[in-house]
């Protein structure tokens, strides 16, 4: 049996702790992303997505890679978070994360599509503030909102093709991403910890459980998942 799984931003964080979570279901894997994936085993696609070009220059190599697997899973991971806001964000800078966190999840997947036999699955890694929102991260929340919208969409769209789609929506959990966005701050990680039900963040392992779960389960198909410990309303 061969099933491969494509996910973009597999160097670090949840993407690194997904690639090896199918790796250990016997998954071929290939990461595409700026910086190459710790582990070893993995095929490497060195490609920034956040430029608008990436799939004409790439896409050819990348289905070479796929080739006709007997399950194919896509895991769109790869995003950019930052301190912008509504009234200052600089419009160049919010084409950038869109490019990043919403067109390049649809590029890849029309790379995909023809590579995609019934029970394969696309999966959106979206966030709490898919469908919620906080000050200063506006471009951030706007994608979010954007990539439950396209798996929505990717659901029906994909009607009677036998592949499956959800968007699983991590909560804070313990990743470079969010400490840098916190400024590397102990006491703001606390305070954020704070607020959840378990007092603690969500481990990038606890989301990769979820994204394998969703991998493999069609009845999930077109569900937004909230993986998020629970958070207290405040």
């Amino acid at each position: 049996m061969d099933n491969c799984l494509v996910i973009t931003g597999a160097s670090r964080g949840i993407g690194l702790a997904t690639a090896e979570r199918f790796l250990e279901q016997g998954y071929r894997v290939i990461n595409l992303s700026r910086t190459a994936c710790p582990m070893p085993g993995i095929e490497q696609v060195f490609v920034d997505l956040s430029q608008p070009d990436w799939a004409a220059v790439y896409g050819v190599h990348i289905e070479e890679l796929i080739g006709q697997p007997d399950k194919l899973v896509l895991v769109h991971n790869a995003a950019l978070l930052r301190n912008d806001s509504t009234k200052d964000i600089e419009q160049r800078d919010f084409q950038t994360v869109l490019q990043l966190n919403v067109v390049a999840p649809s590029q890849l997947n029309q790379i995909a599509f023809a590579h995609m036999p019934s029970g394969s699955a696309i999966l959106y890694v979206g966030s709490t503030l898919s469908e919620k929102a906080v000050a200063n991260s506006f471009s951030y929340v706007v994608s979010k909102h954007a990539v439950a919208g396209m798996m929505k969409a990717t659901c029906q769209d994909l009607a009677g093709t036998g592949i499956h789609t959800a968007c699983v929506c991590p909560g804070f959990t313990e990743t470079e991403m969010l400490k840098e966005h916190t400024g590397n701050s102990e006491a703001v990680l606390m305070d954020i910890a704070s607020g959840v039900t378990f007092n603690r963040l969500i481990t990038p392992d606890e989301i990769a459980e979820m994204l394998y779960f969703a991998a493999v389960n069609p009845a999930i198909n077109g569900a937004v998942i909230h993986a998020n410990l629970g958070q207290i309303e405040r």
